[in-house]
């Protein structure tokens, strides 16, 4: 993905004790990793965890050749809703993979995710889609 996904949700709540889990404040987004953790899943995606990392969430999915997955970032809340972002873990759409020593490309498992994410999102009429090609989380003043 070479765009971030902007959402409003009254779904993805921050979640009790989440806040000790975080390794940097107001770096929320556990209840929207565990709810695309399934929804993946749900369209044969290998979610098999998800983790807290010093810049957000993170949801883990196999079949990729690489490290592969799903980042997702908060912003500010807003009226009791968090601005919630998504995007994939793979920063670039070639990766080096010291496994196979070779430069990997991520084109199709990227494009792919992008495009289920959007779906996941559109087809549930509980979040609210701001944004589907913001080139940063926090470029513009949502």
């Amino acid at each position: 993905m070479d765009k971030f996904i902007h959402i409003r949700s009254t779904k993805f709540p921050i979640l009790p004790g989440e806040r000790e889990e975080l390794v940097n404040e107001g770096m929320y987004g556990k209840a929207l990793a565990q709810y695309l953790q399934g929804k993946l899943r749900e369209r044969g995606y290998a979610a098999p965890f998800i983790c807290c990392e010093d810049w957000g969430w993170w949801v883990e999915l196999k079949a990729a050749p690489v490290a592969f997955g799903v980042c997702i970032y908060c912003g500010p809340e807003r009226d009791g809703l968090l601005d919630l972002f998504c995007t994939d873990g793979a920063t670039a759409r070639k990766k080096w993979s010291w496994r196979q020593f070779r430069w990997v490309d991520m084109s199709s498992y990227v494009d792919k995710l992008n495009d289920d994410l959007v779906a996941i999102f559109r087809a549930d009429p509980d979040i609210q889609v701001i944004s589907t090609a913001l080139d940063s989380p926090f470029a513009e003043d949502q």
